[in-house]
């Protein structure tokens, strides 16, 4: 969707979302991974959600990917999933949370079990 060399895209990313501001569903984070549902996209999906449910044909991605691949913002992202998930259209799932906290004994046990590998 840019165009221009100063970065500027020739289309505000409002209009990508046919001027939804908001996405329906607000627990879609940068992280949420989309994926396609299966489901044949109707004749009337506007080319935007169209872009985005060919990006995420037999794969996933985070909404922060599909942002970059599309060139769009996130927030306009954020919309166009939403849509495709009202419509089942696509399929969201939370990011994996980073591990709150490690078992420094574990990791100690485990490269003791590598040590005594090696040494066999």
């Amino acid at each position: 969707m840019t165009g221009r060399r100063g970065g500027r895209p020739l289309v505000p990313a409002y209009l990508s979302t046919g001027g939804v501001a908001r996405p329906s569903r607000p627990h879609l984070e940068r992280l949420t991974v989309l994926s396609g549902s299966g489901e044949s996209a109707p004749a009337d999906l506007p080319a935007a959600q169209l872009a985005l449910l060919d990006a995420l044909y037999g794969g996933s991605l985070t909404v922060l990917e599909a942002a970059a691949l599309l060139e769009l913002p996130v927030s306009a992202v954020r919309v166009l999933a939403a849509g495709l998930l009202d419509r089942s259209l696509a399929l969201a799932r939370a990011p994996i949370p980073p591990a709150e906290h490690f078992d420094p004994d574990l990791l100690k046990r485990v490269a003791d079990g590598l040590r005594a590998l090696k040494h066999h």
